[in-house]
């Protein structure tokens, strides 16, 4: 661990970096790729000294889209660990943008914390022109240092924005504005430096999580297909997902949570075979229960044993269906996750 020499009287916040676009460089012009720690990131934001004492660990150094759910539990496990001492008041993770939605929700649903945990990381590489980075992590540790940060849950903060980690999402590649929280927006600012809350964000971990994948042994993770439905699609491979080695399923539907007639009865099928979540591809707003009633629809699929995603991105419903499945869970305790967490 690496630690700064700061004011004893500030909080201190325990920064994670996992790798992303923050930590790469290229030395040859044949692309960037993580090359930077932890320790030189907080190095280059002297400022950060003035706002926390910090803290600098690197457990990985990888591209966002390589981390895995058994590096999500390692990390839960060591935030868990350090958080429960009295000299940390916050953690900030740092990683890549592609999966940093996916990071915030499974550190939601596993830890029960009441500290501050902040995920964040960078547009733009540290050699680019306009390089985002330093300015992310210095927003960030001012949020998981800040006490109105407490019972918050898991936080995104990113070009100055916080979003709660159960709606945040990434809706362009390349702007620094790239995060979005579709259905609610963001829930405050960092503003002349100090973190600014217009909202209480609900808490949604999830207690079976907590007990099942923070202390046992490494879980079977069992894979779980994640499924766009379009126009016209009649839902074909759904006869060959059990063989393929799947146990579950996450069907983005259109709309409300409709899929197309012809695509009913495999789906139907599946969701006899395993445990079946049906999402939206809209990005905001949640899937619908009783209103619709036309084959497809929300009412007739829910009818055949599909398990509404509820607000959950079907990213995130596949995410906690992992999760879920690697704990064991019972059928009876799947939809009740979900209806508790989605």
């Amino acid at each position: 661990m690496t630690s700064t020499a700061q004011n004893k009287t500030l909080p201190r916040v325990l920064v994670l970096t996992l790798g992303g676009t923050i930590t790469m460089t290229s030395d040859t012009g044949d692309g960037i790729r993580p090359t930077l720690d932890g320790a030189h990131l907080v190095s280059a934001v002297p400022s950060l000294a003035h706002v926390a004492q910090v803290d600098a660990l690197t457990p990985f150094m990888l591209p966002g889209a390589s981390l895995s759910l058994a590096n999500l539990r390692e990390v839960a496990r060591l935030l868990r660990d350090k958080l429960a001492s009295d000299t940390v008041d916050g953690a900030v993770l740092v990683q890549g943008t592609d999966t940093i939605e996916d990071t915030a929700f499974v550190m939601d649903v596993l830890l029960a914390q009441e500290k501050p945990i902040v995920v964040t990381g960078a547009m733009r590489g540290p050699q680019a022109p306009g390089a985002d980075g330093p300015a992310n992590l210095l927003a960030a540790v001012t949020v998981a240092a800040s006490t109105d940060a407490r019972g918050c849950g898991v936080l995104v903060v990113i070009n100055d924005e916080i979003h709660t980690a159960r709606l945040a999402k990434k809706s362009h590649t390349s702007l620094s504005s790239a995060f979005e929280s579709p259905g609610g927006g963001p829930v405050g600012a960092v503003v002349e430096g100090r973190a600014r809350f217009w909202g209480r964000p609900l808490r949604r971990s999830i207690s079976l999580l907590h007990q099942r994948l923070t202390d046992a042994g490494e879980p079977t993770w069992t894979p779980v297909v994640q499924w766009a439905l379009g126009l016209g699609e009649e839902a074909r491979l759904a006869g060959a997902l059990k063989a393929l080695g799947y146990g579950g399923a996450v069907i983005e539907g259109m709309g409300a949570g409709h899929v197309p007639a012809a695509a009913v009865e495999p789906l139907s099928a599946l969701a006899r075979q395993m445990p079946t979540i049906l999402a939206t591809r809209v990005a905001g707003g949640p899937v619908f229960q009783k209103t619709y009633g036309f084959p497809g629809s929300e009412i007739d699929m829910l009818g055949r044993g599909l398990i509404p995603a509820g607000d959950l991105s079907s990213n995130k419903a596949r995410l906690l269906l992992s999760l879920l499945l690697a704990a064991e869970a019972s059928p009876d305790e799947i939809k009740a996750a979900f209806a508790q967490g989605a």
